[in-house]
């Protein structure tokens, strides 16, 4: 029998990302066993703080990760400092473009559109607060409505909780539909499917109003 080769996915920490847009999409992609392995890696290895403040232990440098098949990068109310972080968006355009699959969740978009990875392509963000990523850059093709968007190798998602269902439709695509969904019910998890049905777009930069 020919073994399915295994993928590695990195899992992009800095202080104060958000929790769920990590955990989210890794509990998706843990249910692969051992077709994929999972990477923590951030600019010093180390416990990183998540905005709850849980901590995540981050076992890979910058200077010291593997090469990665996958890339995940959360968001969160970190990611306004890290907009001005030249070491992580050079990791960023360093990595990326050798990755199958870069992945970003919430207001990780930003991050990427600051480094210049989201240029000509269609994009989205959390709506709450979808001008941080928009104000990023005039040549993304920003998205003000999609739960989740995927074009070419990059896949941006809404808010939060957005990011499970953009992992799962990753997982579709290189897995096969038929495991997504099973790692859905496996999780017992509702798998919103329709990337363009965003019930969170009429709060659009409403943040402040709630």
């Amino acid at each position: 029998m020919t073994k399915v080769p295994t993928r590695r996915l990195g899992a992009i920490l800095y202080d104060q990302f958000e929790l769920l847009d990590l955990y989210g999409p890794l509990e998706m992609f843990g249910c692969l066993g051992e077709e994929i392995e999972i990477a923590t890696v951030a600019e010093r290895r180390g416990p990183v703080a998540s905005t709850p403040g849980v901590e995540t232990v981050a076992h890979h440098d910058f200077g010291d990760c593997p090469d990665l098949d996958l890339i995940l990068l959360p968001g969160g109310i970190g990611t306004v400092p890290q907009l001005e972080n030249a070491a992580l968006l050079d990791f960023l355009r360093d990595r990326a473009p050798a990755a199958e699959v870069t992945m970003s969740v919430c207001s990780g978009s930003a991050l990427l559109a600051r480094a210049g990875l989201l240029d000509g392509r269609r994009a989205t963000s959390n709506k709450l607060f979808f001008s941080l990523a928009r104000s990023q850059s005039e040549k993304v093709k920003w998205q003000t409505e999609a739960r989740w968007v995927e074009d070419g190798p990059f896949a941006t998602s809404s808010g939060v909780s957005a990011g499970t269902d953009m992992a799962l439709a990753v997982i579709a695509r290189l897995y096969g539909r038929e495991r997504a969904e099973r790692i859905a019910v496996l999780t017992e998890y509702t798998w919103h499917t329709d990337a363009d049905r965003d019930p969170f777009a009429a709060y659009l930069d409403k943040a402040g109003s709630l």
